[in-house]
């Protein structure tokens, strides 16, 4: 007597994932002149003590390598203004950077002009999973910008999206 086949279909598996909503961030860092950086959907906080925050990156990423030389990576929370900034680093094999205003964090990395907020983080360790990487980073600095308007660019079911305005009960 054999089981039933318990196999996921990628793509079912994706539509049902993508039911959960989440924020967007750009994790950037800085090699040899060169800045890098790629959209993640995939971040989420990891310890209060230490202050460590992890994100998961495909294993064959073209950028990730470099961040991993560097040591070092900013996670750029986008606001809702930053539709194109996060299409952008999504694009494989273009200039990522072309157009783009940002400056230098305390660690060194690219801090996205617009974004809502940065955390500076130092690659604390990785981890294989599956076709990813889970990568954790011990946060060394963080800004909170002065945007209590903005709203973060979301992303649910294959689209950006905004909070809905609602008032306080």
């Amino acid at each position: 007597m054999s089981l039933p086949s318990t196999a996921i279909e990628p793509l079912c598996f994706r539509e049902a994932l993508g039911h959960y909503a989440s924020g967007i961030t750009v994790i950037t860092s800085h090699m040899n002149d060169e800045p890098i950086g790629f959209t993640c959907q995939s971040f989420y906080s990891v310890s209060m003590s230490p202050p460590l925050v992890s994100f998961s990156v495909m294993s064959g990423s073209a950028s990730y390598p470099k961040i991993r030389q560097a040591g070092r990576f900013a996670v750029n929370i986008l606001s809702g203004e930053q539709v194109n900034i996060s299409n952008q680093f999504a694009r494989r094999g273009t200039d990522k950077w072309h157009g783009v205003e940002w400056r230098t964090s305390p660690l060194g990395n690219p801090i996205l002009t617009g974004s809502l907020h940065w955390l500076d983080c130092e690659i604390h360790a990785e981890h294989t999973a599956g076709d990813h990487l889970i990568v954790v980073g011990e946060v060394k600095a963080l800004n909170l910008q002065e945007a209590a308007a903005t709203q973060p660019l979301l992303y649910f079911k294959g689209q950006y999206c905004n909070l809905a305005q609602h008032s306080a009960v």
